[in-house]
């Protein structure tokens, strides 16, 4: 599969460069040169209201002799959420000095913020400017009315994390929510005529797709756009699409009349002939679109987005189809936080985790549980990921969430219209009602009318953690997400087959997808019995060998029910979660298949990377249970290659199959006093693949 440079330099690039087009919209990094206080809350609060102590001319911090010199991306939380319950929560001031050119007076000028967590207020010269609520979605403000051009500016910016009733998600439970401005900033500017930048900071136009095909396609655009002129300003609007090679395969022009009130609505088709399919994994082709406004042969505005051309459908009981075609949904999910850094990324470590996953062999990864970065949609665009993007309706209701949760649903199917890796919307996860009349199916029906009516060409999901399908929770969106731990938070592991045939049998035309499933390992904990941890909310010992038994077992299930048309396994990585002191580590989820600092991989992981990757491979699971006291024991391998060898001190024995063709296993090996060297071996066309561990006997 081919990387798509090309595009990333596109969408990526820009977040951390200067990028213009023909000097009509310019965007630049605005992450430079900040400084940061961390307030004291109670004390903070009457300050800043009285504006006396520690701040003067209504919001101007010069007084405070305290200042912290930071970089952008940045969080106050990166160490204390990541230790326990007793962490800071509460603001944070931004300050920051720019100097815009004398040359962009007549000009427009807005900030663009990626992500603040979890509330942001922004002032201009004192001057306070607006508040944008909630921790995941992008939001810009104007400033063009605020700011003194060929001076010097302050742009100061308040930064609350405090989990408050009105603003999902409405606690730290099931993960933290980092304080500060955690995801990038940028500066833009217009000419006065130009697409439309405030709209929840959509890029001011939306690529809808009609009657895709090998043959054809019709690509039908919708632009936005407005003028500070006085009067109407008759433009020319241009779609160019290239392929990509940067080539041009077709270019259309219209005649645009702009006027000066409200906003301009355009809507216009072209016509494709013999496209080039975007095609998940197997061929992600993307190609560009571009709109520009120009007058008298001036370029205005200009704005460039993803193309990618795709007609995806799912079907009960069968599978999801890609461009007519069934398509491997071999899932994972992922949650942003990193060990040592918190939610505040870079690109780079962005697409080292898409990396890692492309490494297993997913084809499809759910990004839960709220909108994530918009390099992460740009990056699955570019490697084929099919994508589930959600909001933060997650684990707990308070009954005063209705408006935010409407808002972020609004902004994360605006923002993230034009991507093609995105395939569904998500409602909510795990929030429940002892009715169909209360506050929780109410909303998400209200949701799934946001999206559909935003985006009726996707699909919709909501999502409960009882293996109930009906519920009264449920069936308000397209597709119904299970989220079911066998085995873990309940039953046993081999429950899952059952229960998915008697979905099976009761449910056979809804649309199911397996949307969590897996159990906790702790990598650094080896045993040689597998067995189920007797408490799985305060237990201190989770060995990693349940979690290796748990996905061995629930994968090889999954596989042979097609009413599950999706799984996703969680998790592909540890994250923090405060109010937890589970396993062995405190502050922990250890469902992920990868450690917390991205360093180690568990033995599941290498089961997926069987099962999913072709690449040929061969692993020896269980290398941490190693010390072991029973002098007959069963080794266990993943390997896809189609015959493989196991030998024990020397001796070889023949592996047989086990769940599945990617499962092998050797019973009653003999082993001897100390250590033992344990070796497998498989045979690659002419390659010859081996894997070693040692275990010893006590």
């Amino acid at each position: 599969m081919i990387f798509r440079k090309e595009y990333l330099l596109m969408m990526v690039g820009l977040l951390a460069n200067s990028i213009g087009f023909a000097q009509s919209r310019m965007e630049k990094s605005f992450n430079e040169g900040w400084k940061f206080y961390k307030a004291n809350n109670s004390t903070f609060f009457t300050d800043f209201e009285n504006g006396q102590k520690y701040f003067e001319n209504q919001g101007q911090w010069t007084k405070l002799e305290i200042w912290e010199d930071i970089t952008l991306p940045h969080t106050y939380n990166k160490d204390d959420m990541q230790k326990d319950r007793n962490f800071f929560e509460g603001k944070a001031v931004y300050q920051k000095t720019f100097h815009p050119d004398e040359a962009d007076k007549n000009r427009r000028t807005f900030l663009k913020f990626e992500g603040v967590g979890a509330v942001a207020q922004l002032f201009v010269n004192g001057n306070y400017i607006g508040e944008h609520k909630g921790g995941y979605s992008m939001f810009v403000f104007e400033i063009s009315n605020s700011i003194e051009y060929g001076k010097d500016n302050s742009i100061t910016v308040i930064a609350d994390n405090k989990s408050r009733k009105d603003i999902i998600p409405i606690n730290h439970f099931l993960f933290p929510v980092y304080g500060g401005i955690y995801r990038p900033v940028h500066l833009i500017t217009t000419n006065k005529t130009n697409f439309v930048v405030t709209d929840q900071a959509a890029p001011g136009i939306f690529i809808r797709q009609k009657n895709v095909s090998s043959k054809s396609a019709d690509i039908q655009v919708e632009a936005k756009l407005e003028t500070k002129e006085k009067t109407i300003q008759e433009v020319e609007l241009s779609l160019e699409i290239k392929d990509d090679q940067g080539k041009t395969v077709e270019t259309q022009k219209y005649p645009v009349k702009i006027s000066p009130q409200g906003v301009t609505y355009v809507n216009e088709t072209i016509k494709m002939k013999s496209p080039h399919l975007w095609d998940g994994i197997r061929d992600p082709y993307l190609y560009s679109l571009t709109a520009k406004i120009t007058a008298n042969g001036k370029e205005l505005d200009a704005v460039k987005q993803p193309l990618g051309i795709r007609h995806i459908e799912m079907i009960a009981n069968k599978g999801v189809f890609l461009n007519g075609k069934k398509y491997p949904m071999y899932g994972v999910t992922r949650h942003q936080d990193r060990e040592g850094f918190g939610s505040a990324l870079s690109f780079e470590q962005h697409k080292e985790d898409m990396m890692l996953i492309k490494e297993m062999g997913a084809t499809t990864i759910r990004l839960a549980h709220y909108q994530q970065s918009p390099q992460m949609y740009a990056l699955a665009d570019s490697i084929g990921f099919l994508t589930w993007a959600e909001i933060p309706f997650v684990n707990r209701v308070s009954y005063y969430e209705n408006d935010n949760a409407k808002q972020q649903m609004v902004e994360l199917v605006k923002q993230n219209f034009n991507h093609p890796s995105i395939y569904i919307w998500g409602v909510h996860n795990e929030v429940y009602s002892k009715t169909a009349d209360e506050q929780v199916p109410v909303l998400s029906r209200e949701l799934n009318d946001i999206a559909k009516t935003l985006d009726p060409d996707r699909y919709t999901v909501a999502v409960t953690g009882y293996n109930v399908i009906d519920r009264q929770e449920n069936l308000s969106t397209d597709v119904q997400g299970i989220n079911h731990y066998f085995g873990w938070y309940g039953g046993k592991i081999e429950d899952l087959g059952p229960w998915a045939q008697k979905v099976q049998k009761d449910f056979p035309e809804y649309k199911i997808i397996l949307s969590e499933y897996g159990a906790d390992g702790n990598i650094d904990i080896g045993k040689e019995e597998v067995e189920a941890p007797k408490d799985v909310i305060s237990g201190k010992a989770f060995p990693e060998n349940y979690q290796t038994e748990t996905h061995i077992q629930q994968w090889a299930a999954i596989e042979k029910n097609p009413i599950i048309l999706a799984s996703y396994l969680w998790n592909s990585f540890e994250f923090a979660v405060p109010a937890w002191n589970r396993g062995g580590v405190n502050a922990r989820n250890l469902k992920g298949l990868i450690t917390f600092d991205r360093k180690r991989k568990k033995d599941s992981f290498y089961w997926y990377k069987a099962n999913w990757n072709p690449e040929p491979m061969i692993y020896l699971a269980n290398r941490r249970d190693s010390i072991r006291t029973h002098k007959n024991s069963k080794i266990q391998l993943f390997s896809n290659l189609s015959k493989v060898q196991l030998i024990v001190n020397g001796k070889e024995y023949q592996a047989k199959q086990g769940v599945n063709s990617k499962h092998w296993v050797v019973d009653n090996v003999e082993l001897k006093q100390g250590e033992n060297k344990i070796q497998a071996k498989g045979n690659s066309g002419n390659e010859v693949l081996t894997d070693e561990m040692t275990w010893t006997l006590q």
